[in-house]
Formats: C-alpha cells, structure tokens, sequence
C-alpha cells in the first residue's frame, strides 16, 4: 500500500519513476570535490537566492529533484546549468552545504559530451574559452568575442567595434594572443587531467 502511494505521488509530480539514485550518484561522484548533492533537503534557498533563477526553466531544486528521479534527459535538455553564473550565492546560503555551482559545472559538462542541450550558444563559448585557455594559457577576448559572433551573432559585430576600438586603445585588449610563460607545463596538467578523467 504504502509503496503504491509512493509511486502515485512520484507520478502526480511529474517524474517519469520511483526514486533512482543511479543518476544523482554518477553527478555526485563526477563533480570535483565533495557535492553533499545527496543532501539536498528541497528547501529551495537556491533558487531564491539566484539572479538567474528566472531564466531557468527549472530552478536548482527542481534539478536535483529530477536527477533523484534519474530524468537523465530533461535535466540534461535543461537550460538551467547554462544560465547559472558562477556567483556561488546559492552554495554560501544553502544550509546542507551543496556545492551547487560545482554540480552546474558538472551538468555542463555531462551534456557536452552526450550532445544533449537546446541550444548550442553556451556550449560553443564555452569551447572556444577551453580553446583559448589550452592554447595559450589565457584568455583571448578578442578571439573569444570575434570567434562567438562570427558564428552566432554575426550582425551585431559592426555595432560593437566602437566599444571593441576603445577597448584596444586603453590597452584594455590586445589585437594578437599572448602565451602564458612555461605553456608546456600548463598543457602536460591538462593532458594528465583529460587521462585521469577517461580512467575515472
């Protein structure tokens, strides 16, 4: 009886299934860190304490609820980790001390690799800044911005190059990229990273 109840309720919110953890364990344990993503008691300060939680279409609480309810699609079809911003409000605030922003990242990464997101603007930035940061140890404004609106945003290129010219004449921005000093020791952590990551 009781287990019946269950499954009605589960059903009644939405969820696809009884509780599997399977999902929630597998972003726990590819989140760097501890996550405490099993903490998570649905309390929902995240979300209000969020400054893009009205972009989202679900809010950090009702991710980690789908990923509890192993909705493996939807969460990651879900705009939510893009739109986060990294300002770490929701991890101060929340009192099971999950480290939200860590899991977004995780999310984000989880998507990348199985192709699965609406819509391929954040994931590109987000390539090209990997791009940059492997090449040359740092960001590349000028590539990065040029290189995102050349391919999504072509038309509004000509209506940035006032702000783009006074940005280069402050030395705000350089014309050309810089490498890091010692750029092959940055690139051997990388690689050891990628390899640590592929056994994991």
């Amino acid at each position: 009886m009781a287990q019946t109840k269950t499954a009605s309720l589960t059903k009644g919110a939405g969820f696809k299934k009884q509780e599997d953890l399977t999902l929630l364990n597998e972003v726990s344990s590819a989140t760097a860190g501890v996550s405490h993503l099993e903490m998570c008691i649905q309390c929902g300060t995240c979300g209000g304490s969020c400054p893009s939680a009205a972009d989202m279409d679900h809010t950090p609480r009702a991710l980690f609820a789908m990923l509890r309810a192993g909705m493996r699609d939807e969460v990651l079809h879900s705009n939510t980790p893009w739109m986060c911003v990294s300002c770490y409000h929701c991890v101060v605030r929340c009192p099971q001390e999950v480290h939200i922003a860590d899991v977004m990242y995780t999310l984000k990464s989880m998507a990348i690799k199985a192709h699965q997101y609406k819509d391929n603007t954040a994931p590109d930035f987000s390539q090209t800044f990997v791009d940059n940061i492997e090449a040359f140890g740092r960001s590349y404004e000028l590539g990065l911005a040029g290189r995102f609106y050349l391919q999504h945003q072509p038309l509004r290129l000509p209506g940035m190059a006032g702000m783009g010219w006074g940005m280069l004449s402050s030395r705000r921005m350089n014309i050309l990229p810089s490498r890091i000093e010692q750029i092959d020791q940055l690139k051997a952590i990388l690689t050891k990273a990628k390899t640590l990551e592929l056994t994991s």
